[in-house]
C-alpha cells in the first residue's frame, strides 16, 4: 500500500474520491438525517468498490512490471500470468509478443555469432596452409648454395601459392557482398550456347593439358540473367568436374529451356560424390572425401550464392564410379 500511495494520481484521485464524499454526505443532511445517512452509506459502498479495484489493478500492473523485469535481466522461462481485464489484458500480450520477439532475436543472433566465428576459423586456416608453404619456400630460397633451376621452380610454387591466397580472398569479398545484397546485377537475355561456350573458354588449355574432352549438347533457348556473374557460376561447377575428372575423361555441358526454367547440366566421368557429402556439397568450406588437393570448399558454395540472386538453384546428383552430375535451373519471373 505504501508504493500505491506514493503515485501521485493516486493521491489525487482520493483527495477528490474525498472531497466528493463530504459534499455529497453534506448534501444529504441538508435535506434531512436519513439523506444524509443514505448518502454516506453509498459513498461509502462506492468507496470500497473502486479502491478494491484500483488496488488489484496496481498489484497486476506491478506483477507484469516484475516480470518483465526478469525477462529483461536473462529470465529463460516465460510465465505471464493472466489478466481478467480488458486493458491489463491487452497489455499482458502485447508484452508477451514483445518478448518472444526479443527471445527470437537473442536466438538469431547467437546462431550469428556461432556461424561468424566458425567461418572466421574456416577462413583462418584456409589462409594459413598456403601461407606456411610461403614461408617454407622463402626460406629455401634464401639459402645460398641453391642453383638457379631449383630456384625458378621454388618462385613458380610461390607464385601458384599466392594466386591460391589471391583467389580465396576475392571469393570471400564476392561471398560477403552477396550476402550483403550489395551487388547489383545487370540482367539481360543471354542465349544457352554462346554463353555456355564463353564460359567454358578459361578451361580449354587446362582441360588439353590433362587430356580431358569438353562436349556441348545445348538446345535453342535463353535466360534472362548477369552475364558475368552466371559465367563465374557456371565456370567453379565446371572446374569442379574438371578437377575430378580422369585422364582421357570427358566433360559434356548441355543446356535447355522450357516454359518454366532454363536448365544447364554439367556431367563428368570422375569417381563420382560420396552420399554423405551430398548434403553438404554447396556449404562454405566444405571439402568431401573426394576433395581435390588444395581445394578451399567455396567455388560451388560461391555459384549457389549467385544463381540464388538470379531465381536460381542448383543440385548435384552422382552414381558411384560414373560421374557426377550438376544441374542449374534458372526460373522464368522476378529475380
Amino acid at each position: 500500500m505504501r508504493e500505491l500511495w506514493r503515485n501521485r494520481e493516486v493521491r489525487i484521485q482520493a483527495g477528490l474520491w474525498v472531497t466528493a464524499g463530504i459534499l455529497l454526505g453534506a448534501a444529504g443532511f441538508c435535506l434531512n438525517r436519513a439523506a444524509g445517512g443514505m448518502a454516506v452509506a453509498v459513498w461509502a459502498v462506492l468507496t470500497v468498490l473502486n479502491w478494491g479495484n484500483v488496488i488489484r489493478r496496481y498489484r497486476e500492473i506491478r506483477r507484469l512490471s516484475e516480470e518483465t523485469d526478469r525477462i529483461l535481466h536473462g529470465e529463460e522461462r516465460l510465465e505471464l500470468e493472466e489478466c481478467r481485464e480488458g486493458d491489463l489484458a491487452v497489455l499482458r500480450d502485447e508484452i508477451y509478443k514483445m518478448t518472444v520477439r526479443l527471445r527470437e532475436q537473442k536466438d538469431r543472433l547467437e546462431e550469428d555469432k556461432k556461424y561468424l566465428a566458425d567461418s572466421l576459423a574456416d577462413i583462418s586456416h584456409q589462409i594459413r596452409t598456403p601461407l606456411t608453404s610461403l614461408n617454407l619456400t622463402v626460406s629455401m630460397l634464401q639459402q645460398e648454395e641453391m642453383g638457379g633451376q631449383r630456384q625458378r621452380v621454388l618462385l613458380r610454387e610461390m607464385k601458384k601459392l599466392l594466386g591460391r591466397v589471391e583467389w580465396l580472398v576475392e571469393s570471400l569479398l564476392k561471398l560477403s557482398k552477396l550476402d550483403a545484397g550489395s551487388i547489383p546485377f545487370h540482367l539481360e537475355q543471354i542465349e544457352l550456347e554462346g554463353f555456355l561456350r564463353q564460359a567454358a573458354e578459361p578451361l580449354e588449355i587446362p582441360l588439353e593439358l590433362r587430356g580431358q574432352n569438353l562436349l556441348f549438347d545445348v538446345e535453342e533457348g535463353s535466360f534472362l540473367g548477369d552475364r558475368t556473374w552466371t559465367q563465374e557460376a557456371v565456370l567453379n561447377v565446371l572446374k569442379n568436374c574438371m578437377e575430378h575428372n580422369p585422364t582421357g575423361g570427358t566433360l559434356r555441358i548441355s543446356g535447355r529451356e522450357n516454359p518454366l526454367y532454363a536448365e544447364i547440366t554439367i556431367e563428368d566421368e570422375g569417381p563420382g560424390i560420396d552420399p554423405e557429402d551430398l548434403p553438404h556439397l554447396f556449404e562454405r568450406f566444405y571439402r568431401g572425401k573426394q576433395a581435390a588437393e588444395g581445394s578451399f570448399g567455396i567455388g560451388l558454395a560461391l555459384a549457389r550464392a549467385i544463381l540464388i540472386r538470379e531465381n536460381g538453384t542448383i543440385s548435384a546428383f552422382s552414381r558411384p564410379g560414373k560421374g557426377s552430375c550438376f544441374s542449374i535451373r534458372i526460373y522464368k519471373g522476378t529475380v
